[in-house]
């Protein structure tokens, strides 16, 4: 199949491999590896820049692993890794070219891409229900919890009961309730049984194949691992949104790079725009809850939507005690009218503790109305530190790179000349973000960049090179090239560490640059709609005022 497809692809494979080398030569820390022989064509290609890995240590705890061109038959067959930035947006985390559907090749992937990613797993995963994917993830990420998406569950079961959803035209209908309404694992089952014998498919053997498989992809079996989920039904669309608009069914192996950078170029625009409107404007406070106030200067502003939506709901749902063993007290809480919908909160006031049975917190990292209500009986008035997610917040990217989930990165004299260099540049990024807010803010960035080159400059000269930097791996049948990984027994010359750092420089330089034109672009087309805006509203008012006379 491999070989199949690889002379199907011709020579654009070539092309990507150029794309790689090309990409690798100009950024040490740009990872490629490739399966298989040297020829290059039996096996799979997987890359990753050093934005992608960063973005995996910010926000790596839960992933989608999309292989939608397995399912839309896309011409080439373009994988990627994504995950949820702190605006909730898709971010990415690598990509691939899977030449070989096989438990293998999907193993090596997954291999491959841990990693890349310092070999730090994830908490959950979401990929498309597929038994080979299935395998290779249980063999490479045993501890993660793997979930199918339920869109593409919902698609192939149209497929597989179109006799059924055209004579029965409710029954998609009460399926699709059964699986997104139901939020225990008592009411799924009696909707389930009672759903199968409403419309006499007991035996049929694709709805009995789905319900085997019941823990991998119905909602009230997943409550209680995080997926950054907002809502039930947030997810259930294809895996493919980061990519969606640019790569697609009629997408050549030529035309994936280009298309590839726009995709990447266009997100990292909009988490641009939402960082601005974060940072630059206030939301509206709907109550005049001191906890409202201090989520507003906490979270993203999709984030500080979404808790102020929890928030203002806990006045439709009061907390009643129900009751108290020791320092635990639980509640019953339940919305005006809907009290056969009631939840059950267990709060501990000495610890600050609370958790409630609908889970959300436990799911997406978001406090709910429940727990909320009960804050609110018991005149709690700011959000406990432990009910905020830093991978939520906008400071999400500032400070240590680990979030509440993640292990430590290694962190130790002997680490390779790879993780090094990875470390500094993700700081230098920082320090770049950072330094390139306002012209005072850069000057004194680079009045401390210089005096900081004149201490390393002077350190390297007092300190001997270690024999291990730059490792080459080269092991599993696979050609792993990853800058920095080669390891060589001769010393750096002054010389040439001088000139690498002045390399580094010029970058850091370049990309402050282009970051300090990019913001006043930025700031130009707001300024622009918001002109837009005021004149819309004259015309508005003028049109009233004609009306009336």
């Amino acid at each position: 199949m491999s070989a199949t497809r690889h002379r199907a692809l011709g020579g654009g494979v070539n092309h990507v491999l150029d794309y790689l080398r090309r990409m690798q030569a100009e950024n040490p820390s740009f990872f490629y590896a490739i399966q298989g022989d040297n020829d290059h064509t039996g096996g799979s290609i997987f890359w990753a820049d050093a934005t992608s890995k960063m973005n995996y240590a910010y926000f790596g705890d839960t992933v989608v692993f999309d292989t939608t061109y397995r399912t839309n038959r896309y011409r080439v067959p373009f994988a990627s890794f994504t995950g949820l930035n702190h605006h909730g947006q898709p971010v990415l985390f690598g990509c691939a070219l899977i030449l070989s559907d096989s438990e293998a090749s999907f193993a090596w992937l997954f291999q491959t891409w841990l990693h890349a990613m310092s070999d730090r797993r994830p908490i959950s995963i979401t990929t498309d229900p597929d038994r080979l994917i299935q395998m290779a993830v249980t063999q490479v990420l045993p501890e993660t919890r793997l979930r199918f998406n339920r869109w593409s569950i919902f698609k192939e079961t149209q497929e597989k009961l179109a006799h059924i959803y055209q004579s029965q035209p409710t029954f998609e209908i009460e399926f699709k309730k059964c699986i997104n309404e139901t939020e225990t694992i008592n009411e799924f089952e009696s909707s389930w049984v009672s759903l199968l014998e409403r419309y006499f498919v007991m035996d049929n053997e694709w709805l009995q194949s789905m319900y085997n498989a019941r823990q991998q992809w119905v909602p009230a079996y997943m409550r209680d691992t995080f997926f950054g989920d907002f809502s039930i039904t947030e997810r259930n669309i294809g895996l493919n949104s980061f990519f969606e608009g640019f790569v697609n069914a009629s997408t050549t192996i030529q035309m994936l790079i280009k298309q590839f950078e726009k995709a990447v170029a266009s997100w990292h625009e909009k988490e641009l725009k939402s960082d601005y409107d974060t940072t630059n404007t206030s939301p509206v406070l709907k109550t005049p809850s001191p906890m409202e106030k201090q989520a507003a200067n906490l979270y993203t502003r999709r984030i500080f939507m979404k808790f102020q939506e929890e928030l203002v709901e806990t006045l439709a749902n009061p907390a009643t005690k129900i009751d108290e063993s020791g320092t635990v007290a639980t509640y019953r809480v339940a919305k005006f009218g809907e009290e056969h919908k009631a939840h059950t909160v267990n709060f501990t006031s000495f610890e600050m503790k609370a958790n409630c049975s609908c889970q959300m917190f436990e799911h997406s990292g978001i406090i709910c109305r429940h727990i909320l209500a009960v804050f609110r009986a018991k005149n709690v008035l700011t959000l406990p530190s432990q009910y905020v997610l830093k991978r939520w917040t906008r400071n999400a990217k500032i400070g240590d790179m680990q979030d509440e989930h993640a292990t430590e990165l290694p962190n130790n004299s002997r680490e390779s000349l790879t993780d090094r260099y990875n470390t500094l540049r993700q700081e230098a990024i920082k320090y770049v973000e950072e330094g390139a807010k306002s012209i005072h803010v850069y000057n004194v960035a680079m009045d401390a960049l210089q005096e900081a080159l004149k201490k390393v400059s002077s350190a390297k000269n007092q300190s001997p090179i270690s024999a291990e930097d730059g490792a080459l791996s080269n092991g599993r049948n696979q050609e792993l090239h990853a800058a920095g990984d080669t390891e060589t027994v001769a010393c750096q010359s002054a010389d040439e560490k001088e000139k690498k750092i002045r390399e580094l420089t010029t970058e850091l330089e370049s990309i402050n640059r282009r970051c300090e034109v990019y913001r006043a672009n930025l700031l130009a087309v707001l300024r622009d709609m918001e002109e837009q805006k005021l004149k819309l509203s004259v015309k508005v008012q003028n049109a009233r005022l004609n009306l009336r006379e």
